[in-house]
């Protein structure tokens, strides 16, 4: 007897996007298709904005900036981005909801069938997205920074408090810099102020390096996975957690202390999870030094195929996935690289592109397919 057909995997879908005065789309309504959909067009005519008013509107966040204020278009004063999200899991009943996020005067408001939600990492991991842009094609070989965003990105589903602790950790930390280089390293260990913030850097960093441990060991089995696939089946990829802190709180304090006086003429703390790094080795040996250019390529499409992974497990869904300008500087075995990630990504898929002729999808149905082309900030 053959075996039941196996169950698709429960999906996130959005349905219905409406965006208003966000960058330099005026007014653009969208109705997706439910697998693929291709936006095409020239550079600067509103293909990345698009995908960025998607991750706004599922995050209250860009993936291209920090100010919110850069979001609203010239001459505008409130940008939005209104998405109907719908969950679809085997025979129960579909889960539907409208997510907005808008910005006005820099403030950002968002809402959930018309109600605030309870906190800003509630909003931000109920309907997951995953973006890939080219600001990430460095993730594999740039500055540590971008892979704790990765980590933090996945700790945020598994632990939403990992947000709190992060932002508390930070604002501490700031406080202590200041109150060291204020003394000239002269300042007394006994001081009430440094063991006050000093116990806020100790818990709330403890906490960060607790999350971040936990995100990597969800994501490197994903990675291995993910890798074998890309890129090359021979060779064996290891992700692994170098904390800069310590999950111990007490260790954290004790050691911040001891630095006190080091501390006090660095920049920045020699101490903490703000030095974390997630190192990344090719059978045993420093990626950064040994990959080739096309291996960095396929690592980074691993990665982003990682948090997609791990962030479904988490969450129960698949997550929408975003990629950005994926025609940029293709050769054939890019190429092969990125219809092989595609191939691996079972939720609906997003994709900008200049190269329309290029994204050649024979597995994928015509009804599942949609074709965007997008000019002067107008999408037909």
């Amino acid at each position: 007897m053959s075996a039941p057909p196996a169950e698709p995997p429960p999906s996130l879908l959005l349905e219905r996007l409406q965006v208003r005065e966000f960058r330099n789309l005026t007014r653009v309504d969208v109705e997706p298709a439910p697998r693929l959909n291709v936006i095409a067009g020239n550079n600067g005519q509103g293909k990345t904005s698009l995908l960025e008013a998607i991750y706004f509107a599922a995050t209250s966040r860009s993936f291209r900036t920090h100010r919110a204020a850069e979001l609203v278009r010239h001459g505008a004063s409130v940008a939005s981005a209104r998405a109907r999200f719908v969950e679809r899991r085997g025979a129960l009943p579909p889960l539907a909801r409208e997510q907005t996020a808008a910005v006005e005067q820099k403030r950002c408001a968002v809402r959930v069938d018309g109600n605030r939600p309870p906190s800003l990492a509630s909003f931000a991991t109920r309907s997951p997205v995953v973006a890939f842009h080219a600001e990430e094609l460095a993730l594999s070989a740039g500055p540590a920074s971008a892979r704790r965003t990765l980590l933090d990105r996945l700790a945020l589903f598994m632990d939403p408090q990992s947000a709190d602790h992060r932002a508390r950790y930070a604002q501490a930390l700031r406080a202590r810099h200041e109150l060291l280089h204020r003394g000239g390293g002269a300042a007394a260990p006994s001081s009430a102020e440094l063991d006050a913030f000093e116990e806020l850097c100790a818990v709330h960093g403890a906490a960060v390096t607790r999350a971040r441990e936990a995100a990597v060991q969800a994501l490197s089995p994903e990675l291995a996975h993910a890798f074998a696939r890309i890129a090359a089946p021979d060779l064996t990829l290891t992700a692994r957690y170098a904390p800069g802190g310590a999950a111990s709180a007490e260790q954290a304090r004790e050691t911040l202390r001891e630095q006190r006086r080091r501390d006090a003429h660095r920049p920045s703390a020699g101490f903490g999870p703000h030095r974390d790094d997630l190192l990344l080795e090719l059978d045993g040996h420093p990626a950064r030094v040994v990959a080739s250019q096309g291996q960095h390529r396929a690592l980074t499409l691993a990665l982003k195929a990682a948090e997609t992974a791990a962030i479904a497990a988490v969450r129960g869904v698949e997550p929408i996935l975003l990629l950005d300008d994926v025609s940029s500087e293709l050769d054939p075995d890019r190429t092969a690289a990125l219809f092989v990630f595609l191939g691996m990504a079972r939720g609906q898929v997003f994709l900008t592109t200049t190269r329309r002729d290029l994204i050649v999808t024979p597995g994928v149905p015509s009804a599942d397919r949609r074709d965007f082309h997008v000019e002067g900030g107008a999408l037909s």
